[in-house]
């Protein structure tokens, strides 16, 4: 019996369109500006060092320009990329084309974002995120069922014809291992280890990537994570786990923002748990709160209460007021969304635990 496989690495049509109205704009000799959200991570970063390569190999000039500095974990990848995010607002001035991945909300762009509002030029999209209401271009290629951005990136330059080379891989890689916790996540989709597949056949080193990624940390990291366990608190009545880390503490281990990710991770792992937080206290009143859940709750959902959003199973939302304050406003909204959504027998009576 001979086992019938789908052709996994088809481009589904309505990407094919969005990828050709975007090629009709990638004409050679132009400048394009390259940018994602703030505080870049693996995919904002991975599929803006693909794009950078890709554009080249159709005779653009391209520039990498991010409202935050590029973060030192994924240095790696800019050899022979052009990265003037230190340059600001300035360099996105004489564009003539700006490409925006791995987020459809201008707003993500921090500093950036009065800049790109303000551009006369093309505006490109490149996202898996759900929808905003205020789309950083108008030239969009989006698809939230796609594991990560890097995946719309890899159908552009299939769509295109252009060449995967060893550096356009690794950098797709990073995008798609991170954005998939290792492929652990509930996007990790066929397609994507086919993708991944792909990418490995194209000279990727899947243990150089492991030991540049999870096991190259700095001891800082690991502290802020000891910081973070310590503040541990679950509620088990609701399934609720979360984690703090105070203002402060980055600079105390001299950490960089970027260096944060994974840590929600930790309260998601709690047996138990059904949403998963972490709260970071910033600067001037604010707290950064990052939302995960194990199940069918739509953290999504749940942080547009607070003008965030993201995925389904992976959200974020910026919330005004003092640590302790929002912590307590966001656990007692937890709880009557998370008991909306459950069974009478998931919310047995029992005391919360801290």
């Amino acid at each position: 019996m001979t086992l019938a496989l789908p052709d996994l690495l088809t481009v589904p049509p309505a990407r094919r369109a969005a990828a050709e109205r975007i090629a009709a704009e990638l004409r050679p000799g132009r400048t394009v500006a390259l940018s994602t959200h703030i505080n870049a991570d693996g995919d904002g970063c991975g599929s803006e060092v693909a794009m950078a390569h890709l554009l080249a190999q159709r005779g653009l000039v391209v520039r990498i320009v991010n409202p935050t500095p590029w973060p030192s974990m994924f240095s790696f990848l800019l050899e022979g990329v052009d990265e003037r995010s230190a340059a600001g607002a300035r360099a996105i001035e004489a564009v003539d084309l700006l490409v925006v991945l791995d987020i459809n909300d201008v707003r993500r762009l921090g500093n950036l974002a009065d800049a790109v509002r303000a551009l006369r030029v093309p505006r490109v999209v490149v996202d898996h995120h759900v929808p905003s209401d205020a789309p950083a271009g108008d030239i969009v290629m989006a698809d939230i069922a796609a594991c990560a951005t890097a995946e719309l990136v890899f159908d552009l330059a299939c769509v295109l014809d252009l060449a995967l080379t060893p550096a356009i891989a690794r950098a797709l890689y990073t995008a798609i291992l991170t954005d998939t916790g290792g492929f652990r996540f509930s996007n990790t989709s066929p397609r994507c280890h086919a993708m991944a597949g792909q990418l490995l056949a194209a000279g990727v080193d899947p243990e150089e990537m492991y030991r540049r990624i999870y096991a190259s940390v700095s001891v800082g990291r690991l502290r802020v994570i000891r910081d973070a366990l310590e503040s541990l608190s679950v509620d088990p009545a609701y399934g609720l786990s979360w984690v703090s880390l105070t203002a402060g503490s980055l600079e105390r281990h001299h950490v960089h923002p970027e260096e944060l990710d994974g840590i929600a991770e930790y309260p998601r792992s709690v047996a138990g748990t059904r949403m998963a937080i972490f709260f970071r206290e910033l600067a001037h009143g604010q707290v950064k709160a990052s939302f995960r859940s194990t199940g069918s709750v739509d953290v999504n959902a749940f942080a547009r209460q607070f003008g965030g959003g993201g995925h389904a199973r992976a959200a974020g939302a910026l919330i005004q007021g003092s640590l302790d304050a929002v912590r307590e406003r966001v656990l007692r909204a937890a709880r009557e969304f998370v008991g909306r959504q459950a069974q009478p027998e998931d919310l047995a009576a029992k005391p919360a635990s801290t």
